[in-house]
């Protein structure tokens, strides 16, 4: 079994690509079970007013296409999984602030909240000065408390919506 899980880490590497830890792909599933799209749609569109918009940073809104342009600069997978990490549940607490406890959507929220803590404790091995630059300044950034001048409006499943998305890039093969 060690040889087998030794190959497919030889082979990914050669095709550049790393390996997502085991625990990762668990959660990752999980999260995929939670961010089902009759779920996103139930909870972050139907029982929100129409056109409810949530106040996140700029950076906080992280698209398949942005993937794409990091992975072109050369951005190790790790450290756009690492990023995801970040932006997925800074995007998911933005949601949960505006949430008083006894709405419908205040369980479903806090479920992936455990989830992203749990994703978190497989993170906690990383540093920020073992990813790229470009990825540790934007997870700085996300987490800096004075960028709230950036800001823009976004609806609550559209935040989940790309969530789901790019961790289907990133998960898709390694997973």
């Amino acid at each position: 079994m060690q040889q087998g899980y030794a190959a497919v880490l030889c082979v990914l590497t050669v095709l550049g690509l790393e390996a997502a830890a085991p625990g990762e792909c668990e959660l990752t599933r999980l999260l995929q079970d939670k961010l089902q799209y009759e779920m996103r749609l139930q909870y972050m569109k139907h029982y929100f007013p129409i056109d409810y918009t949530v106040q996140v940073q700029y950076e906080e809104v992280l698209r398949p296409s942005n993937i794409t342009r990091l992975r072109n600069g050369t951005v190790s997978e790790a450290a756009l999984r690492y990023l995801w990490f970040h932006v997925s549940s800074q995007a998911v607490l933005r949601i949960r602030e505006v949430l008083p406890e006894k709405h419908p959507s205040w369980k479903y929220t806090q479920e992936l909240c455990q989830l992203f803590d749990a994703l978190g404790e497989e993170y906690n091995k990383y540093r920020q000065t073992d990813v790229e630059t470009v990825v540790a300044d934007l997870v700085k950034l996300i987490h800096s408390a004075g960028a709230e001048s950036r800001s823009k409006a976004v609806r609550p499943k559209a935040l989940l919506d790309n969530c789901l998305k790019v961790m289907r890039m990133l998960y898709g093969v390694p997973c």
